[in-house]
Order: C-alpha cells, then sequence, then structure tokens
C-alpha cells in the first residue's frame, strides 16, 4: 500500500485554511482580523474614541465615545467599508453600525 501523502503536495497557506474550516475557526479568526483593521486603518485619533468593536454576521458595530465623531463617520460609512474590506483582502463588511 502506498502512502497517501507522499503523492500530495500542498502548499502551507492551503493546509492552513482547510485546518481553519475543519476546526470552525473562521468567523473568530475574521473578528479579530476585522478588529485590528479598524484600528489600523481609521488611524490612532479614531482609534482613542472607539469604546468597542464587534463583528458578526457581515456587520461591523462600533461604539464611539464622541457624538460628533459618530456623525461625521456616517456620512462616509460606504467608503470605509470598502477601505476595511480592502485592507483585508476580502469582502467581509457589509454594513456599518456606528454608536
Amino acid at each position: 500500500m502506498k502512502n497517501k501523502r507522499a503523492n500530495e503536495e500542498q502548499s502551507m497557506k492551503d493546509l492552513m485554511e482547510i485546518f481553519k474550516s475543519k476546526h470552525r475557526l473562521n468567523p473568530g479568526l475574521n473578528k479579530v482580523d476585522v478588529e485590528n483593521a479598524w484600528m489600523t486603518q481609521l488611524g490612532p485619533a479614531i482609534k482613542n474614541y472607539t469604546n468597542e468593536v464587534k463583528f458578526r454576521n457581515h456587520t461591523l458595530t462600533v461604539h464611539l465615545s464622541s457624538s460628533t465623531l459618530r456623525e461625521e463617520l456616517s456620512y462616509g460609512k460606504e467608503k470605509i467599508i470598502k477601505t476595511l474590506n480592502e485592507s483585508l483582502g476580502r469582502e467581509l463588511i457589509s454594513k456599518l453600525i456606528l454608536r
């Protein structure tokens, strides 16, 4: 009987994807990726006013301590979503809620 593994070659990236899907890690890792993208892409000024970032079911909910900032960011929601998705390299966020 031949060794099945000797005939198969897969990249480390493919193996990681298989591992993540097998162990259902993708939702948790996506959440961490989205939260990190919010903190890095919008800069330190917005980071200082951010109290909480939640990601669930393609919806990003951000709690801000400044109502003025919340109002300003609400005008550019689509651009923010596009920027975050581009930095993530995939379309994870479809809706942004600012509170």
